[in-house]
């Protein structure tokens, strides 16, 4: 099995540490972590003695950009097998002059990808999101018949030839509440996702809706469906935490690569202290293993 190459983001977070304690919990994977070698080489000694580390090529970008450019193209040329990130910030980042929003946007590029799709997996709870990094006042406009469409095509394609699903179900979020309860509380749920929808039927995905958000997480969890479809971030991604914070992971669709990550932030005020729970990053390499073998 060729190497699964860990990125542990930002240098000043908890990245390195979860990745470390990851690490000493897998010792039977072929683990590569990538970043800053004065915090790897601390951080290796106290959690994971032995585990292999490496510097990215040096350049002008952020150590953990760089990580990230490197892990990605190691892919890519097949040298690697798969991509976990740790979390980077986003905020210090893009004051350095870092153009993109986040690890999705920065991988798509590298891959030469226009639409990646942004999604999260925690064992018996998968969620893909249609739109992810926007003001919450710039959904509706965002949304397009296309883009739903496109949405459900990738995860219904992942879950079934990256996870081995044979009929996956997808339930498919309204964007309003209620799914516009008949146009009462909105007209994009008629005239944007059910159009989706019944396109994606006519392929022969086993597609549900629209249906509320509540509805669909209900119907998910008692084992009604192996997907969900969520319009905007929070709508997916809150419920998902609410109940599976620190053991789901973040999965990107429509790369030509593997590629998972943890499903939190930097948390700079547990760095340094010994207290990360590495349970994200365990799940996320467990899954890329996963994934790669497939």
């Amino acid at each position: 099995m060729r190497p699964l190459l860990v990125t542990v983001g930002d240098p000043q977070g908890v990245g390195p540490e979860v990745a470390c304690k990851a690490a000493a919990q897998r010792p039977d994977l072929p683990l590569i972590l990538v970043g800053a070698p004065d915090v790897l080489s601390r951080e290796v000694a106290r959690y994971c003695p032995g585990a292999e580390f490496r510097a990215p090529p040096a350049g002008p970008d952020p150590v953990e950009v760089r990580a990230i450019r490197y892990a990605a193209e190691e892919a890519l040329a097949v040298r690697a097998s798969a991509v976990v990130t740790g979390p980077i910030h986003k905020a210090r980042l893009a004051a350095r002059g870092f153009a993109h929003p986040g690890h999705t946007e920065f991988l798509a590029e590298i891959c030469g990808v226009t639409d990646p799709v942004m999604a999260f997996e925690a064992s018996d709870l998968r969620v893909a999101l249609v739109t992810v990094h926007l003001p919450l006042s710039a959904v509706p406009e965002a949304l397009s018949t296309a883009r739903v469409l496109h949405t459900i095509r990738t995860f219904h394609r992942a879950m079934r030839r990256q996870l081995g699903l044979k009929s996956p179900r997808v339930l498919v979020c309204g964007l309003n509440p209620h799914a516009g309860d008949d146009g009462l509380l909105g007209h994009e749920d008629a005239s944007v996702v059910a159009p989706a929808v019944g396109m994606a039927k006519e392929e022969g995905i086993m597609a549900v809706g629209p249906v509320s958000a509540e509805a669909a997480f209900t119907q998910a969890r008692r084992g009604e469906g192996d997907g969900i479809v969520a319009m905007y971030h929070d709508q997916g991604l809150a419920p998902l935490k609410a109940v599976a914070f620190g053991r789901s992971v973040n999965w990107t669709l429509g790369l030509p690569i593997v590629r998972t990550s943890v499903d939190h932030g930097t948390a700079d005020d547990l760095a340094g202290k010994g207290l990360a729970d590495p349970g994200s990053m365990i799940a996320a390499i467990d899954l890329a293993a996963r994934l790669s073998a497939r």
